[in-house]
């Protein structure tokens, strides 16, 4: 799922939109836009102060229990029927379930439903009635109670129940929507992650009880119906000849969150990726123009991760839909996935590059999801930062596939990699991977830190392992755990097999403790050599943090040199506070830089005499863009801890100032415009 406020969309444009060089912040033009910058997203920022004030203050909950294994289901034959006027919904639960302990009750999850009748039929069996219904309504759990034991084995689970297409953007709702003549209706849809499956039929709401689906919907028949799979009937309702029956061919085994259904009215653009799978794009009634781009990104992106994870899309559709009313930037649901308008619609003839960009990432993070996440799902919410900072990285990679014009790496580093950087340098950073008990603390715990941070450290991963045995481990990830569910640690497991490194040890030290090092480097010329001191210390923004806990880092270093600056000649893994590394065979009018491709998640403070010997590369521009931009962000980020050292804060001035020329001015000028609108809409 991709999250708008407070989170992936306003603060990504913070860094996009606030030039952080002196030369360009002198610009008086910036200066008015960092004022209309801050109107924009400083209610953002309040809102998202607050709410972890709130959070750090909040008490201990109490102890989460999670479903009992007793009664797990197999099949849910599910159809529902809503009521597109009084906002309500009838529905029908038929599902196979496994008794694997004799018992007496069935306990699931149900939230704003209202249960009418519940029987159990065991396998070869009489039907037996359920006795009651005893609602936990904080712990969104019922428990059906029954007059006699249900033996050991397989039986079908029987519940007739209604609900309310409630207003709140979650569960089984109501989106309102205006025709083209101007009429107001709605449309029923679902958002369902992390646990509001609950809310539109008593399920075992857990990433971890997979099973199958059999959907049917009963709708007006002028609407369109759409699940997770493709429809394999369509008939007049028995009753009233103004429904239809919809059904849908059976799902994959999968996890409630990831359900799906929409009925409403679209148009749609239709098109086939190179591997054979139809997609659709669904619009507004009257927009199936701004259907186009999306359509064009998803075809393109289907193939690419099925050939960069060699594994098919399981599969035969995927549609990709805008929803009206829409609480997050998008969510994945398997062979539906949904979207807020801004993030799927583009007018084709008043829309900027950075909104076509933006589409082109949210629609390849939705489809990796497809594969990362679907296909293989998080045992448990703990995992999520994984599902999100892997989907967060790799659509950069996809759309740096598919549209190599757009210089998308560079735009991640001023985006995500330099706002987590800004955010894990504060005091009350957390790790990027936090332990969740209660479904309900996932909205309060995964935040900036946990898409952006883990994007970039899975982006550091694949650059220490190197691109072709991260996708060996990937692929051996995917098979292994296919329609099954995995811990963090099984992806490590699969890629330290697969490279032979010590993945697991490395990437602990990343996620498991909050901030990042400052990599301290120094250089010496000995003959043809060129000997690197390098140290790690902890970076923090309010202050150097040192003594005995200041904790350490597996840092994966990378070095290039002047002779070849788009090549990397050397990579060593730093597992102490320091090191000395030495380059052969370079000659002392060469440059050395650390960290080529601004790809290490970590902060580098140059000795005087090696920034000194980066300016011919700046200046002359072979030092490339992207290592200007996050030499840049480092340089800022120290400026105001020299405020003692007049001479090395004027050193470092006199590079920022080389690096800003004036076409970066322009292109910051640009983008920073261009996203004015993007920003005034989201956050708001």
């Amino acid at each position: 799922m991709l999250l708008v406020l407070g989170r992936r969309v306003s603060l990504s444009f913070v860094k996009r939109v606030i030039p952080q060089d002196p030369v360009l912040l002198s610009n008086p033009i910036l200066q008015d836009f960092r004022t209309i910058k801050f109107r924009v997203i400083h209610s953002s920022t309040v809102f998202a102060s607050a709410t972890r004030q709130n959070t750090d203050t909040m008490p201990e909950r109490r102890p989460f229990v999670r479903l009992p294994t007793d009664v797990y289901p197999v099949n849910y034959g599910l159809c529902l029927k809503p009521d597109l006027i009084d906002f309500t919904f009838e529905g029908k639960l038929e599902a196979i379930v496994k008794v694997n302990l004799a018992t007496n009750q069935i306990v699931m999850n149900c939230a704003d439903i209202d249960i009418i009748t519940a029987s159990f039929v065991p396998e070869g069996g009489e039907e037996i009635n359920a006795t009651g219904f005893n609602y936990q309504n904080e712990d969104e759990k019922v428990t059906l109670s029954f007059p006699s034991a249900l033996q050991k084995g397989s039986g079908t689970l029987k519940i007739d129940f209604v609900g309310e297409l409630n207003d709140k953007m979650k569960g089984f709702y109501r989106s309102k929507y205006a025709t083209p003549a101007g009429e107001i209706r709605y449309a029923a849809v679902t958002q369902f992650e992390a646990t509001d499956a609950r809310r539109a039929f008593p399920c075992w709401d857990e990433p971890a009880i997979k099973a199958t689906f059999d959907i049917s919907l009963i709708v007006p028949k002028d609407r369109v119906a759409l699940s997770n799979m493709n429809v394999i009937d369509r008939k007049p309702h028995p009753e009233d000849d103004s429904l239809l029956e919809v059904k849908f061919a059976t799902t994959p085994i999968m996890s409630t969150y990831l359900v799906a259904f929409v009925i409403g009215e679209y148009d749609f653009v239709e098109g086939q990726s190179s591997d054979g799978v139809t997609v659709r794009v669904y619009t507004p009634t009257g927009k199936a123009e701004q259907g186009k781009f999306a359509l064009e990104v998803a075809v393109k992106t289907l193939p690419f991760y099925n050939d960069y994870f060699n594994v098919p899309y399981p599969l035969p559709k995927i549609d990709l839909i805008a929803i009206a009313d829409f609480a997050a930037g998008a969510m994945e649901n398997w062979g539906l996935v949904t979207y807020r308008e801004t993030a799927l619609l583009i007018d084709p003839k008043n829309s900027c590059s950075s909104s076509r960009q933006w589409v082109a990432l949210v629609v390849g993070h939705e489809l990796a999801h497809q594969w990362f996440g679907n296909l293989v799902t998080m045992e448990w919410w703990t995992h999520l930062w994984l599902n999100e900072g892997f989907a967060s990285w790799i659509e950069y990679l996809c759309v740096d596939h598919c549209f190599p014009d757009y210089d998308i790496w560079t735009q991640f580093v001023s985006a995500d990699y330099t706002r987590a950087l800004d955010l894990d340098a504060l005091d009350n950073s957390h790790p990027i991977e936090v332990n969740v008990g209660h479904p309900s603390e996932v909205d309060e715990i995964f935040d900036a830190i946990s898409y952006s941070k883990g994007a970039s450290v899975i982006r550091m991963l694949h650059n220490y392992i190197g691109d072709k045995d991260f996708r060996k481990g990937m692929h051996s990830y995917l098979l292994k755990f296919q329609h099954r569910n995995a811990a963090t640690e099984d992806l490590w497991d699969c890629l330290e097999q697969a490279s032979g490194k010590p993945i697991a040890l490395v990437m602990s030290s990343w996620t498991k403790q909050m901030g990042f090092p400052i990599i301290v480097v120094d250089q010496e010329q000995q003959g043809d050599d060129r000997i690197l001191k390098i140290s790690q210390k902890k970076f923090c923004a309010s202050g150097p943090h040192n003594g005995e806990d200041c904790p350490n880092w597996m840092v994966p270093i990378s070095i290039c040199t002047g002779e070849d600056p788009g090549c990397t000649k050397l990579k060593v893994l730093l597992d102490s506070p320091e090191t000395t590394i030495t380059i052969n065979n370079i000659s002392p009018d060469q440059w050395v830089k650390i960290n080529p491709g601004t790809v290490g998640f970590y902060r580098i403070q140059y000795s005087s005499a090696m920034l000194e010997g980066l300016l011919p590369g700046i200046r002359d521009l072979t030092l490339l863009p992207v290592d200007r931009l996050g030499l840049q962000n480092d340089l800022f980020s120290l400026l105001h801890k020299q405020a003692d050292m007049q001479e090395e804060k004027n050193r470092i001035e006199r590079v920022l100032g080389a690096i800003s020329a004036p076409d970066l001015i322009q292109k910051v000028l640009t983008f920073a415009l261009s996203c004015v609108t993007c920003a005034c809409y989201f956050v708001r």
